[in-house]
């Protein structure tokens, strides 16, 4: 069994998606950011940079005590190879997975999350800041959109890193792009929209930010 504590936002989607894809038991602890229940002192101690989402495993491979797990890429690096999946043995195969998924959590994440911030949630509108993260995001999508071009997902085959970057242009139109202007891009998005287990992610966090 695994416990994830989680609120439904772009970050937090990631793992449910592997949960769901790997068929992995696990039990879901909505944290309210928006209460600030991310600064609670238990949650803390699993998550010490007061972020979800975090996860602890009470079954480790090495059969040892519960092993907790904060930073999504960082947890679904830990589920892929605690399972095997969605990610290849094989170096090569590895390293474009994880180059990818460094890719999102240091480029697309970030990026995005400042568009959001400026564009939506800043109490001062600053057109310089709105401007400079719309454009940066617009150049990720860009760099996502070519890369896809190459396979149906963005490694090859499908892996964490689709997982990874896949909740973070579900919000496309609040970051002020079209995924027309990206066809492969648009094309992998409507692909993952359509996976079952993304759907019933989708529809678990429908039930906890309420």
């Amino acid at each position: 069994m695994i416990d994830l504590y989680y609120w439904a936002t772009p970050n937090g989607h990631k793992i449910p998606i592997f949960l769901e894809e790997a068929g992995l038991d696990y039990k879901i602890h909505p944290i309210n950011i928006g209460k600030n229940e991310q600064f609670q002192p238990d949650f803390l101690k699993i998550a010490p940079n007061n972020r979800i989402p975090a996860i602890v495993d009470h079954a480790p491979t090495d059969g040892g005590a519960p092993i907790s797990i904060f930073e999504s890429g960082a947890i679904l690096l830990y589920l892929a190879e605690k399972t095997g999946k969605f990610i290849p043995a094989e170096a090569r195969g590895k390293v474009t997975v994880t180059q990818w998924l460094f890719w999102k959590m240091g480029g697309l994440g970030p990026m995005a999350g400042q568009n959001h911030h400026f564009a939506i949630f800043a109490p001062e509108k600053i057109p310089y800041a709105i401007d400079r993260y719309v454009k940066e995001t617009a150049r990720l999508y860009g760099v996502l959109d070519r890369q896809l071009a190459k396979g149906p997902y963005i490694a090859g085959d499908y892996s964490i890193a689709d997982m990874a970057a896949y909740p973070w242009i579900v919000p496309y139109e609040r970051q002020s792009q079209k995924l027309e202007d990206f066809p492969h891009l648009k094309r992998w998005f409507e692909t993952m929209q359509a996976r079952p287990a993304v759907i019933r992610a989708y529809e678990k966090a429908n039930t906890i930010n309420r």
